[in-house]
Formats: C-alpha cells, structure tokens, sequence
C-alpha cells in the first residue's frame, strides 16, 4: 500500500486507492464495485472541487478594511493642505482620478458584502399540514416561451401535479422541477383551487421570475438520456384543433411528411418531440401511435353506424393508349400512360393490376433513420408516379437519353409477336401466355395489363437486372405498385410527378408539349382531382414532389434531385436498413 502524506490531495489519494483494488476471489463483487465507484470521472471533478474549495479558505485573501475610498479621501486632503514635493503631487493626482476612484469604490461594495451561499427562507405562513412535509420554493427566470411543463390533478388526493416536463423547456433546464412535484403556489398566490388548465395559462402567459412553492415527489426517477428516435409523420397534426390534448400551447404542429425526433416515450399517450430542422430546442406534444391509433378506431367505429357516411374509394384513372400513337416497348414500360386529353377515351388498354400487398391500417407515423448507399452497394431505385397530365414517360426518357451509362430502364414483357425491326431484351422480353400467366401466379410483375389481347408488365427481375449492373433504374408504375417495390431489397426513392394548374390559364403545359392546346377547364378539373386524389392516397410515402411547370426546367430539377439521392444521406424506414 503506498504512504499517502498529509500533503496528498483527496484526488490524488483517491487515484492511489483505485489502482490498489485488485479484486480477488473472496470479494470479487465488492471490489469490482468500489473500484468503479472510484473510477468515475464525477467522483474525480468533486475531490478536485473539494480541493480547491479546502485552498480557498486556507489562503482566502480577506480585505484589510472596507473604506478604502473614504481612507483616500481623507489622504488627498492632507495632500493639499501643504506644499508638495513631485512626488507627492504625482500622488495626488492619481488619487483624483475618475478611474482609482471607481475601482476603490467597487473595492468597498465587494468587502462589505458576504458572497456565502444563503437559502431562502421558509415562509412563515406555511399551512399546518406542510410543517411536516419538505417544501422546496424553486425560483425561475422565463421569456416568452412556455415554462415546459403541464399540470394535472390527482384523483385520489386532488393535489396538483407536475405530470410531464418538455425536454429543453426553462422547467427542464433549470432542473428544480420534476415529473410528481405538487404545485401548491405562483408567485405567492395558493393555486390548490385552480383548474390544471388555468394554472398553465398563468405560467404561460408570465414573465420574468417566477416563483413556486413546491412539495418534491417522494421518489424522483433518473432522467433519461435524450433518445435517437425518429420518425416520419404520416398525417397532418394541429394541437389547437385537438381537443384531448393536456396542453395546446405545448402541443407540436407538424405536417405530414415532417421528421420528428422523439425525445421521450414515457407517457404512453403523449410523447415529447422536435421538429427535425426547428431551430427551437425545446421539446413538445405529439400524440403517440398507440393514442393515435386508438381514436381513429373509434372514429372509424362511429363512422359505421348506419346513417354515417363512408369515405368514397379511390378513383382510378384511365390510361392512354400508348401503342396508338407508335411508341415503342421503351415508351411504354410498365404501361404507363403520358395522359394524352381527349374527348374519346374508349380506346383506352385495360386496367392495369398490381400484386396484392399487406400495408398499414392506420397512418400515423413510420420510423426512420438517414440512408446513403455505400461505394459499391447497388443504387437506390427510383419511382416516378404521375397524376393526369403529368407526362412522367418522356421525362423518364429524356433522363435516360442524356445519360444512358449511369441510368437504364426495366425492359417490359409482352406476349404479342415480335416485330421486324424488334430485339429480344431490347424494346421488350417476348415470351408466351402460358408462361406469361404463370409469372402472374408466381408474383413476378410488379404491375401487368391486357390490350388488344395481348398482355404486357414489368417484372421484378427485369428491375434487378439493371440494378446489378450498377445502373440507377427509373421506372414509373401505377401508385398501387408502391405495395411491392417500397422494400429494403429496393429501397426506392419516390418522386410524385404532378402538373402545376392555374386556374383559368391553360399556358403552364408550353408549347412544346401536345397538351397546351384543346384543353377544357372540364380536362382541368379533372387533373386537379387526380393530383389531389394521388396525394390523399399515397402521398405519404412520397419523397418528392416534382411540380411540373415546362419540360425543360423540370427535368433540370428531376436531374437536381437525383443526383442529391445519389450523393446526400435520404431519411428511409428504420426496417430497411436494419436487417
């Protein structure tokens, strides 16, 4: 054991004792404890502060006395009252400095004052029944934001309770209050008679300092470490418009689409949240999944009693008839539809179907974490899905054209004949119906139709094939096959293509496109419901919404976008990369 003298510091003794606990087999368990208990670096700040607190009263400088600007004073005048040698009125002259002046004056203040740490004061007129409960009377200085903290009442006793602090509020920085206080005053006035509302309102809407009396819960639980946990909000959320939230002004606003980062789940029905890009630090209300998720059965409970009304079902839009205007395979992959308006709609191919998927019941929110593919893992795959008008066939062909080595296409199948000039893997995959249905029943289209009795789809082989080419893959499919391609295999990244309509002006097309003329405000209309009815229906898990103003800038957007894809980490569902 080494000697520790009587001029070894706490910490120094402290480090010497650690390294001498060698844990043996009798105490084993206790050692291992002490020597952890020694070890940390709390327990190592505190003797430090202990030591030099030790120092401080050995060697404290105390002032020789606390009138030295009178002593000063009295000095300058004997000064003056005789003659003066150049020394002297050197002295006298410093004396009679502004500067001198003002800091023997600062001198006197600091001497005749005593900067021990004093508590408050019990009040003396504390109610008899706290005389033998520990009160704590907690002091905080608040701006405008809300204090952090939502009250509620205890049914059993009536008292009122602290039932939650916001992490990063002035309750939570401060760290004088906790979850199970008993708020029994404001700023000297007895709240016990208030209602949890009113008393929010009031700390609310104060400023300054305000001042608590408060009973400290019997136990008070560690706090936990600000959590990683993000989600997406899958639904629009307006905490004034919520009527069961237990406090709007600490409710978060969010849209759907936003990241929230979840800070505590510790109330099973409201968890505390930031907004991912808020500059403000302090957290809020959100509504939980299970809450969430809880009320929309019973909404969706009360909307099946007779004589409520039904939601109408998603209205699927017509397709074009793409061969009718000489496209080719590549034109038409996955049998999308460029949307061309006209009056006569009767030549339309067949409705096509998408692969039943299981998907999410309810929206609320999805977790997710930040993705960016590592050198040599396979590209992200990128959807394109348009609403009417939106004409996502050439702008995907375009993309491709200018740079077919980094981006390629998914070659469809067909059962029809192939043509003259046709190649085999090139504009499509020729193969029989037999065998054609048969892939149908093995689930290896990710969307399929029939016109004029042939049947064309695009399949998820055709898909991987470009991707294991080290190729970024553009497909746009119906928004159903979303149910298929939204994996981790995939990954994809989705881009909701959409014309950008004023009401009234038919210019936004340009002139380059076949759409900027013979357009009806009936053929409007009809664009506008299918933007919103897209959006309504799979909107949330779109990534980007390109707004479709002219050919040439959007695909210089597009073109934008993909590269940042490529190149910027991108918020995806957690499952996807937790594998």
């Amino acid at each position: 054991m080494p000697i520790v003298s009587a001029s070894t510091g706490l910490h120094e003794t402290l480090a010497l004792l650690t390294s001498q606990l060698h844990p043996d087999a009798n105490h084993k368990e206790d050692l291992v404890f002490l020597r952890d208990v020694f070890s940390e670096k709390s327990i190592g700040y505190l003797m430090k502060i202990h030591e030099k607190l030790k120092q401080y009263e050995k060697y404290s400088p105390t002032p020789v006395l606390h009138s030295a600007s009178c002593l000063a004073e009295d000095l300058a005048e004997e000064l003056q009252n005789g003659p003066l040698e150049d020394d002297e009125q050197e002295l006298l002259l410093l004396l009679s400095t502004p500067h001198l002046k003002a800091v023997l004056s600062a001198h006197d203040i600091v001497a005749q004052k005593k900067f021990d740490p004093v508590l408050p004061p019990l009040p003396d007129d504390l109610d008899d029944d706290l005389e033998e409960e520990s009160v704590k009377i907690v002091r905080l200085v608040k701006n405008k934001e809300p204090l952090g903290a939502t009250i509620r009442r205890d049914e059993a006793t009536g008292a009122l309770i602290v039932a939650r602090i916001m992490k990063g509020g002035a309750a939570d920085r401060s760290g004088l209050v906790h979850v199970g206080d008993e708020l029994r005053e404001v700023n000297g006035n007895l709240i016990t008679h208030k209602r949890p509302d009113e008393i929010s309102q009031i700390l609310s809407q104060s400023q300054g300092s305000i001042t608590l009396k408060i009973i400290p819960a019997v136990a008070e639980d560690d706090k936990l470490k600000e959590s990683k946990v993000f989600f997406r909000a899958l639904f629009d959320y307006t905490p004034f418009e919520d009527k069961a939230t237990p406090c709007q002004e600490a409710g978060l606003p969010f849209k759907r689409g936003d990241i929230l980062q979840v800070v505590s789940q510790e109330d099973a029905t409201w968890w505390q949240a930031k907004r991912v890009g808020d500059c403000n630090l302090r957290a809020a209300l959100i509504p939980s999944t299970q809450f969430q998720e809880r009320r929309l059965r019973y909404r969706m409970k009360i909307a099946s009693l007779p004589g409520a009304v039904s939601p109408k079902a998603y209205d699927r839009t017509e397709r074009e008839d793409c061969e009718s205007k000489g496209l080719n395979g590549k034109d038409v992959a996955s049998l999308r539809r460029s949307f061309h308006l006209r009056k006569d709609r009767q030549s339309s191919p067949a409705e096509v179907h998408t692969p039943e998927a299981n998907h999410t019941e309810f929206l609320i929110y999805e977790e997710v974490t930040q993705y960016l593919p590592h050198p040599g893992e396979r590209p992200r795959l990128i959807v394109l899905m348009g609403s009417l008008g939106a004409r996502i066939t050439e702008l995907k062909q375009k993309v491709i054209a200018e740079n077919p080595r980094r981006y390629g296409l998914a070659v469809p199948h067909t059962t029809r004949a192939r043509k003259s000039h046709e190649r085999e893997g090139v504009e499509y995959h020729f193969i029989t119906k037999a065998a054609f249905e048969a892939d149908i029943q093995n689930g290896k289209f990710i969307e399929y139709g029939e016109y004029k009795e042939n049947l064309y789809g695009t399949s998820l082989e055709s898909i991987h094939r470009v991707l294991n080419q080290n190729k970024i893959c553009l497909v746009d499919v119906q928004p159903e096959a979303l149910k298929t391609l939204r994996t981790a295999d995939f990954k994809p990244f989705i881009i909701f293509v959409k014309p950008r309509i004023y009401d009234g002006q038919r210019k936004h097309f340009g002139s380059s496109s076949s759409l900027s003329t013979g357009i009806s405000e009936e053929d409007l209309q009809e664009m506008r419901q299918s933007a919103e009815k897209m959006d309504k229906s799979y909107g949330h898990w779109v990534d980007y919404v390109l707004i479709k103003e002219d050919a040439v800038s959007t695909l210089a957007e597009l073109q934008v976008v993909l590269e940042r894809v490529q190149m910027e980490p991108q918020w995806v569902p957690l499952c996807w990369v937790r594998r």
